[in-house]
């Protein structure tokens, strides 16, 4: 089902969102040459290009051609070009092969997107059926999702290039330490309620809220810092098989990793690769870009857990509980992508856009530095497969 939270809101409200969020996904790809908007450097990543043609390519497909009768689009072998994984909807290129896709150029997506852009411009100035505008409501969230992805897709992207290339030159200045001594916060056992309940815009594996009982249990106050996950890397924990799923410990050996993705070398010290280009490693700043086989060992060599996904929400939902580090990184849960009780899907072809996945991904809680912040909230449920780690993941520990 799609839910009516657009219906309640202004129309114009609608509009101006619809507008400033196409706006903003041409100013993320602004800085990046066309040669820098092709690149594909991994399966799981896409590149820019792609995003912002997909991204029309959502409003052509579940919108203009259903609802509107004059529409056409606007060149007809794009739906199979940039359909991502709706096989309700027809055949598309495979994920591996977006990188391939020399043709169409960089400026015919972009006369695509004005395309598209007007187009729905048009049709939400002609009175537009009422069911119609949560299906934008939802293709303005969809397109901010795949805006994060563009700065995650090219951060990775770019860190393949040798010369280790900035997306931006603008290189933030070092803070002063802002991590504090890990304090736990402690829950009793009981009955909680989780998930969305309120009529504004959820996904639909956010809903329905329902009950939960939980064990006691205690949260860290904060992330694990870069200077605290050292202490694993320095205490040899890739190399200490009892600290880690077999599956993990299988992922080290696979793809020898020795510490987080972008973490480097520079003499005796540790520098990261960041969007700015290559940085001194921060102590204080919340590790990130860790899989959830990472996470976990982690927390075993600490004699601690990662918390379910019901525990961070509850935390997080706690009249007076502030949970420090919330919205700089996305943290990873013990639990595993599941429906809730009495779930459903969006209707029509956008029953394809999360209930499919419900299988080998983890739940991953809060968002990062990327995620708009008005997604920031306590329900909101991101999944990745467990050795996944080009996005901004870190981890919070539990009792």
């Amino acid at each position: 089902m799609l839910l009516k939270s657009a219906e309640a809101m202004d129309f114009e409200q609608l509009i101006q969102r619809f507008t400033t969020t196409r706006a903003k996904s041409e100013k993320l790809a602004a800085p990046l040459s066309e040669e820098d908007c092709l690149l594909q450097a991994m399966p799981d990543v896409s590149p820019t290009k792609w995003h912002l043609a997909h991204t029309s390519w959502f409003y052509e497909q579940f919108l203009l051609l259903p609802y509107w009768k004059k529409f056409r689009p606007f060149r007809p072998d794009y739906s199979f070009l940039f359909n991502s994984y709706y096989e309700g909807v027809g055949t598309r290129v495979e994920r591996p092969k977006r990188g391939l896709l020399s043709r169409p150029s960089l400026s015919e997506v972009q006369l695509y997107r004005k395309f598209v852009t007007a187009a729905v411009q048009e049709f939400l100035s002609e009175s537009p059926p009422p069911e119609t505008l949560p299906i934008v409501e939802l293709g303005i969230h969809h397109e901010e999702q795949h805006q994060e992805l563009i700065l995650t897709d090219i951060k990775f992207n770019l860190f393949c290039n040798p010369q280790r290339p900035a997306y931006s030159n603008i290189r933030s200045t070092p803070s002063a330490s802002t991590a504090k001594l890990p304090t736990w916060i402690s829950f009793a056992e009981g009955i909680h309620h989780i998930g969305c309940d309120s009529k504004d815009f959820a996904f639909d594996n956010e809903r329905p809220r329902h009950r939960v009982f939980l064990e006691s249990f205690e949260i860290c106050n904060r992330g694990v810092t870069n200077e605290e996950y050292l202490e694993f890397i320095e205490a040899r924990g890739y190399q200490r098989a009892e600290l880690w799923l077999s599956d993990g410990w299988a992922a080290v050996q696979r793809n020898n990793w020795n510490a987080p993705l972008y973490w480097e070398h520079k003499g005796s010290e540790f520098s990261i690769f960041t969007l700015h280009g290559m940085q001194p490693l921060r102590p204080e700043e919340p590790v990130t870009h860790l899989s959830h086989y990472e996470a976990d060992a982690y927390a075993r060599f600490r004699g601690k857990r990662l918390p379910s996904e019901m525990e961070w929400e509850t935390a997080i939902t706690n009249a007076g509980v502030d949970l420090e580090d919330r919205g700089k990184f996305w943290e990873w849960t013990s639990s595993a992508y599941l429906p809730y009780p009495g779930f459903q899907p969006f209707e029509n072809g956008l029953g394809e856009y999360n209930g499919k996945f419900m299988s080998n991904q983890m739940v991953l809680r809060g968002g990062s530095t990327a995620t708009p912040h008005h997604s920031l909230r306590a329900t909101y449920r991101n999944f990745f497969p467990p050795e996944s780690r080009w996005q901004f993941t870190g981890m919070r520990l539990a009792i």
